[in-house]
Order: structure tokens, then sequence, then C-alpha cells
């Protein structure tokens, strides 16, 4: 019995703020985790992955450099398309959470805005359910922003998306809209992870070796 194609969608910074973050198991292998994560009548047809370019920051001046090995890695996956938002920094004022006797009670910070990746996800989404390119989707959120997306999809276009949720706490706006909804499963991330050094047609990517630990 043939499998029913699925198109799996990542919201990059939502998965990896919920649950990579601090952990052994950044260097994740989606192709792996998409199948572990598809109930058995579903094959993965696409991973399509939303993510933005990192700014190099003085505090981490490495990491740009390993987000650029995770995307290489992620690019040696034959089904799986990277789709790039963009970071916007501006100069605000904004209010101290705790002042002192004679301290300004406001504040210059540079604030840091990630950009497209969100607008990005929703176009494809329904991109694809509009052209059929797949039978269902699987997207993996705990953005309670994408409730609108979701359900014009399943509506206009009677479309299957199921929402699989990196965070530890569920989304009742997130669950009242998608085809299904659950948490993803922590105990799955170890078992998905890239061989800590492999080779593409460039030639060997190692693991980043902050992300041993």
């Amino acid at each position: 019995m043939s499998r029913i194609d699925a198109n799996v969608y990542v919201d990059g910074f939502n998965l990896y703020y919920s649950a990579l973050r601090d952990t052994p198991h950044r260097w994740l292998d989606l192709q792996a985790l998409a199948v572990r994560l598809l109930d058995p009548d579903f094959a993965p047809h696409r991973i399509r992955y939303f993510t933005a370019p990192i700014r190099i920051r003085q505090v981490d001046p490495e990491k740009r450099r390993r987000q650029h090995l995770y995307l290489r890695a992620l690019r040696s996956i034959p089904n799986l398309s990277i789709h790039l938002g963009y970071f916007l920094s501006n100069s605000v004022r904004m209010p101290l959470a705790n002042t002192r006797p004679g301290q300004p009670p406001l504040v210059t910070v540079i604030r840091t805005e990630e950009k497209g990746s969100d607008a990005n996800l929703a176009a494809w989404l329904t991109r694809d359910a509009a052209k059929r390119d797949c039978s269902a989707a699987f997207v993996i959120t705990g953005d309670s922003d994408f409730t609108g997306v979701i359900r014009m999809v399943r509506r206009e276009f009677n479309f299957p998306v199921h929402v699989i949720d990196p965070r530890r706490s569920s989304s009742r706006r997130l669950r009242s809209v998608s085809t299904s909804y659950r948490l993803l499963q922590r105990h799955l991330l170890p078992e998905c992870q890239f061989p800590a050094r492999f080779t593409d047609r460039a030639g060997v990517i190692t693991r980043p070796k902050m992300w041993d630990d």
C-alpha cells in the first residue's frame, strides 16, 4: 500500500529556541526527524526549512560560521530546500525594568528582529496547498501567528495541516485550527543527528565542537 506524500515545513528559529538551544542536539538531521514524526501512512515529499542568516556579534563571532555549517549539512538532504529571511537591527529607546534613583527611565538598545521567515512559510504552505504539491502538510512550529494561514489553507483548499509544536506547553490556538496537533517528542532529537563528520560535494563537513556538549 502506497503512502501519502506530505510536505514538512520547519520554522527554524522556533524549533531552535524551543527545543535545541543549549542542548547537544543542534546538529539535527531534519530528514531523519521527518521520517520519525510523520504518521505511518505518510512519507516526506519535501522538507522546507525557514530561517535567516544571522549577523556576526562580538559576543560570539563564530555563531555565523556554525549556522553556515549547519545549512551546508541540511543542503546534503536531497528533498530539502532552505528559504531565507533576514535580520533587521534598529536603535530604540526602551524603559528599564528596574530603575535606581538618578537613573534615566529609558535606555537606548539595539533591537534585532528576524523578518521574512514567517511570511515565507505562510506563502509556501499556501502555494503548495493550492497547487496540490502534496496531499498533506506537517508544520513544525509553536508560533500561534500561523493560526490564520492554517485556518485559511484548510478552509479554502480542503487541505490537511498537522502541527507539531516544539515547545513544552501546548497552544490552544494552534490546536483549534489544525487537522491534528501534538508536541514534539524530545527523545527523538538524539536519534536524529547527522554524523559528526561526513562528506558532501564540497568536501568534509564537521559538527561544530561547541555543539558537542
